[in-house]
């Protein structure tokens, strides 16, 4: 395992060469600052909320690779005073789906700091999140002698077409995403590297239901206390080492998760699963959004008289979807 976490890190250091700061403000970041990391292409009508709520949830400084935008991204990143913004044109593809940047980005940047990696759709929720900022959160982590946390990745959407409601620049998509799947999840562990394998909720069940194997992974581990030596292995899935994996209890317990709230199934979706399904930058021959791209031909309704309205974190915590651990 020591051997392949270099090669990562490796990777990271060759790709990392292909990112050009546009606006490197890095020599802002405080010593105790929580970090933002994400990669991006043509994601302009979700930025505006989406800052905004890691803004208000205790983010101090977001660092993005802006993967070719034509829509404005770029140009609107470049505006925000807590943005480090780097761009490039090369294969997403080649980059491992963008985690060669961002492991580039976590080695130099964020070693020392909680690093908090997301796409642009997934929203952080966890316990107490209401009453409590993130550091509130990595402080208690920290004291606990926890070096990072899970957040299962929980796919939201509307009742009925995606494109009956339109979706605007500002708005919080969970007033139009406001359903989730609250069971329908199989989890098994990966021995290989000690992490915990998702799989399930509304994708499964409509996109991959002859194949529920080959449906997304939804399991995260996005909140890490950096150092140099980590490196993500496969999206943010999974990490080396592989002690950073163990976020969860077998003896009985329960450690403190969250979930990522997805924000894919608005009305930009149809549009952007068919650019990305031309583009073939996706996991194995981008058959997620070749599955996308047969199943919106029927104008999908994710909603099932299962479906759940999200209420909040406690729900969540109700339906074990969420854990507070021993974080009173």
């Amino acid at each position: 395992m020591r051997a392949l976490r270099q090669y990562y890190i490796a990777r990271a250091i060759r790709r990392g060469r292909r990112l050009t700061p546009l606006n490197d403000r890095t020599g802002a970041i405080g010593p105790n600052a929580i970090l933002g990391f994400m990669t991006l292409r043509n994601e302009r009508v979700r930025l505006p909320y989406f800052l905004d709520y890691y803004r208000d949830l205790g983010i101090d400084h977001f660092l993005i690779v802006d993967n070719a935008s034509t829509d404005g991204s770029r140009e609107y990143l470049l505006a925000q005073p807590d943005v480090s913004l780097w761009s490039t044109d090369a294969s997403y593809k080649a980059a491992r789906f963008g985690m060669d940047w961002i492991n580039h980005l976590l080695r130099r940047h964020g070693s020392g700091h909680w690093c908090l990696t997301v796409d642009p759709d997934e929203f952080l929720v966890y316990p107490h999140v209401q009453a409590r900022p993130l550091r509130a959160l990595t402080d208690w982590l920290e004291s606990s002698g926890h070096r990072s946390m899970s957040a299962m990745l929980l796919d939201m959407y509307p009742r009925g077409s995606m494109n009956a409601v339109p979706y605007v620049e500002g708005r919080n998509p969970f007033e139009i995403a406001c359903w989730f799947d609250p069971a329908n999840y199989a989890i098994r562990k990966n021995h290989r590297f000690g992490n915990l394998w998702i799989q399930g909720g509304p994708r499964a069940r409509m996109f991959f239901a002859d194949d529920p194997g080959a449906a997304p992974a939804l399991n995260k581990i996005p909140l890490v206390r950096w150092q140099r030596r980590y490196a993500y292995a496969s999206s943010t899935h999974m990490l080396l080492p592989r002690s950073l994996n163990v976020v969860y209890d077998e003896d009985g317990g329960e450690m403190a998760s969250g979930v990522l709230l997805h924000a894919k199934f608005l009305s930009t979706f149809a549009a952007k699963s068919a650019e990305e399904l031309q583009r073939r930058q996706h996991y194995a021959g981008s058959l997620e959004y070749r599955a996308y791209h047969r199943g919106l031909q029927d104008a999908v309704d994710f909603w099932c008289p299962q479906s759940r309205r999200y209420t909040g974190w406690r729900q969540l915590e109700r339906l074990g979807l969420i854990s507070r651990g021993n974080w009173a």
